[in-house]
């Protein structure tokens, strides 16, 4: 028998009671992390710090789209500008050859309604998107351990998984994080891009995948040399276009809310679809762009409360970000 994939309103939020002081000292953890590395670097984010390029660009919301799917941001047909900022994942500025995490993050401007924070009207609704369509861990507490390792060194990490994985487990996780950062990447304009942890759509849960158009092409050989230049030269050249789609909640068994290292089997609906038109990243403009958008604020909760994250890994973000964006003085208008 097929599982029932069908969109579910049946999913819960479990919060433990020690969450707001465990957030806290991820929080404090990360904070320390981030000043430390800019005083090497300069100053930027813990995570995602080396920003690779920015754009310019607008999305339009679909019209006819699934019962679960209109909500909130996507409630009714609307072109809307965004602005797009590309990344790697890491604490460090790191040679674009190296192993890591990619990041695309979305602002989409002038939508209407109440903010995810609770704090007034929504300035923007963000969707921060990394090339995994899972997360590599369970919950929060997880990842934090190990990025605080990791911010100390191979040595000091190495020591961290034995401690926590044992002899056997330490090495084969290890191994499975060398398999998620050297996973096979092609480039910004050519791979799909996740969101890997849900928010809310309305009454619904979802996730959020953007494929790129076929008209984008093919990944260029030696574009790991610079990322940002093989996005930039291919954004002078043309148009480049994505599909932005929701994957929604259907069970617990399924599609947990609170575990974000398992895969959902839902399928994905397209809903909107992301245009960045032809811009010459060479130009005054795109200069003023690179440094707002670094500036700036890409958070999963700066968004409506029609799509307020959801889960662990969400819950705790809001806290750990909003310690960073205070570190760097980032903008939020």
């Amino acid at each position: 028998m097929k599982p029932d994939l069908n969109p579910s309103t049946a999913w819960q939020e479990q919060i433990g009671a020690d969450e707001a002081e465990r957030f806290a000292a991820y929080a404090q953890q990360f904070a320390a992390i981030q000043a430390r590395k800019s005083k090497k670097y300069g100053t930027g984010r813990a995570l995602h710090r080396k920003q690779l390029s920015a754009a310019r660009g607008r999305l339009e919301v679909l019209s006819a789209l699934p019962d679960f799917a209109r909500q909130g941001l996507f409630a009714k047909p609307a072109t809307l500008d965004v602005w797009v900022r590309l990344s790697n994942g890491g604490l460090d500025r790191a040679p674009d050859r190296r192993p890591d995490i990619r990041g695309f993050a979305i602002r989409v401007f002038g939508v209407q309604g109440e903010s995810a924070l609770g704090d007034g009207a929504a300035k923007s609704q963000d969707f921060t998107l990394i090339n995994q369509e899972v997360f590599g861990f369970s919950k929060s507490d997880e990842f934090v351990d190990f990025v605080a390792a990791a911010a100390n060194g191979n040595a000091a990490l190495l020591k961290y998984l034995l401690q926590h994985y044992g002899v056997l487990g330490g090495p084969a996780r290890l191994l499975k994080m060398l398999k998620i950062m050297g996973k096979p990447f092609g480039g910004f304009a050519t791979e799909p891009l996740y969101s890997a942890v849900p928010m809310a759509c309305g009454a619904y849960a979802v996730r959020v995948r953007l494929l790129p158009a076929a008209g984008n092409g093919a990944a260029t050989p030696g574009a790991s040399a610079d990322w940002g230049a093989d996005f930039a030269q291919r954004l002078e050249r043309q148009d480049l276009q994505w599909d932005l789609q929701l994957q929604p909640f259907v069970s617990e068994a399924l599609t947990p809310i609170e575990d974000a290292s398992v895969n959902w089997p839902s399928p994905y609906s397209t809903v909107a679809r992301l245009t960045l038109p032809r811009q010459d990243s060479t130009s005054s403009e795109a200069m003023q762009l690179l440094g707002q958008v670094e500036a700036s604020v890409f958070d999963p909760w700066q968004a409506l409360a029609a799509h307020r994250p959801l889960g662990d890994v969400q819950r705790a973000r809001k806290v750990v970000y909003f310690e960073s964006q205070k570190g760097r003085n980032a903008s939020a208008g």
